[in-house]
């Protein structure tokens, strides 16, 4: 299957997802009766009625959010990897050794990394209720940390598609899941939709009983993963592209949609959507223009962190240069740095893209960014991106808005000195 083939049918699953949790939302709204939830799933959703059994109530662990925050996150992990199972095994009638292969499957690939993004889903939320005087209990720090775990399970699906189209070799300092599989590598595309598809059971299964809140989660998780693919898209099509249409407007409108949505807003979202029952549009978009500032910024430290940071470091072997990418460290250096028909612009048109991982071309390419001055052009950036996120706190108008929203400023902040001045 090729990756174009992969991403439609990510896409398509992202679709079929919304399309059946709006048509639920609004049979659900018109139904007058008082059936119990069972007999109401049955009749609202005749089509896939033979899949459901009733399910066992949902029991949620002690989450010890003060005292063992990363650890209470990763048991919730547990908990959906357990009941997803479950339910694939009694529903869909899944044999013992798919049921095993999921599960080792989904260990090796939801888990790990940082989990910064999952956690602030309920760093944000935590953070929230505090700034409205609001109780924080158990259910709702297990509810959070499940919105969590959809941005972290979206993070892996993503991953495998894009180790394999990128041909990496490591990742989370471990061999990719698609070189696990040998010559079997292919299966690994299935398992990331696969993922994809267990996101929009678990979020049915945790938040069903508000029809409108678990559309508005399913409506904003289809809409970051698409918009996740279009940045995709154009990251991918870079490999047909000549050097000179990769320029510095590609690389803003790739990292904008491939990691901005996903890596920064979507948690921060979860987090207003769930809690807050967030309606002002115009709340939204306050966030939006911060967390997208702070994904632009983000991605730009990744493009040079690839270059300059050690796999030790890292978690994985840098590949940007190798693999033609539409970096910010390529964009500076080609389109605004190097003369039209200098060495050095002849040097990238000879060995960029067409270089291995590890060899005297690829270390001839980051000796010219160097001597171009791009690590002191990047301490600069990075100092001014800083200054302008920041710069959002000191205008009245996004104070104003946020203010009123009961939205508090730490959110943003938070995410900030995650990532302000990462070293991985």
């Amino acid at each position: 299957m090729s990756s174009s083939s992969s991403s439609s049918q990510a896409i398509l699953f992202g679709i079929t997802s919304f399309v059946a949790g709006g048509l639920a939302m609004r049979m659900m709204m018109s139904s007058k009766s008082s059936k119990n939830k069972e007999e109401d799933a049955s009749s609202l959703l005749p089509a896939t009625a033979q899949y459901r059994t009733k399910s066992p109530p949902i029991s949620y662990p002690t989450y010890d959010y003060l005292n063992q925050p990363k650890e209470s996150f990763i048991q919730i992990c547990d908990m959906l990897i357990n009941e997803l199972l479950d339910d694939l095994t009694l529903n869909y009638k899944l044999p013992q050794r798919e049921r095993d292969y999921l599960y080792k499957m989904l260990q090796y690939n939801v888990k790990g990394g940082k989990m910064n993004r999952g956690r602030m889903v309920v760093d944000a939320g935590v953070a929230i209720l505090k700034e409205n005087n609001s109780e924080i209990d158990n259910t709702t720090l297990c509810r959070l940390a499940v919105l969590g775990w959809s941005v972290e399970w979206l993070q892996a699906w993503l991953l495998i598609a894009d180790d394999i189209m990128d041909s990496s070799v490591t990742r989370r300092g471990q061999p990719c899941w698609y070189k696990t599989l040998d010559d079997a590598w292919y299966i690994a595309i299935n398992d990331a939709v696969t993922i994809e598809s267990l996101v929009y059971k678990m979020i049915k299964r945790h938040f069903g009983y508000d029809p409108m809140l678990c559309y508005s989660i399913l409506d904003l998780l289809t809409e970051t993963t698409l918009q996740t693919e279009l940045g995709q898209l154009c990251d991918t099509m870079c490999d047909v592209l000549t050097l000179q249409d990769l320029t510095p407007e590609r690389w803003n409108y790739i990292v904008k949609y491939k990691t901005s949505f996903y890596s920064f807003y979507l948690s921060v979202a979860l987090a207003m959507m769930f809690l807050g029952g967030k309606t002002q549009k115009e709340v939204y978009d306050v966030a939006r223009d911060i967390l997208i500032e702070m994904g632009i910024y983000f991605q730009a430290q990744d493009d040079y962190l690839d270059c300059y940071a050690s796999p030790e470091v890292l978690g994985k072997i840098g590949t940007d240069i190798a693999d033609k990418k539409c970096g910010w460290l390529f964009t500076k250096a080609y389109h605004e740095l190097l003369e039209k028909d200098g060495d050095g612009k002849k040097l990238l048109d000879a060995q960029y893209g067409k270089c291995k991982v590890g060899t005297k071309e690829e270390q001839s390419i980051k000796e010219l960014y160097t001597e171009l001055g791009l690590p002191k052009l990047y301490e600069d950036y990075e100092k001014a991106s800083y200054d302008k996120i920041r710069s959002f706190k000191e205008s009245t108008k996004v104070a104003t808005i946020l203010s009123e929203a009961g939205i508090p400023w730490e959110i943003f902040e938070i995410f900030l000195q995650k990532v302000y001045k990462r070293s991985k």
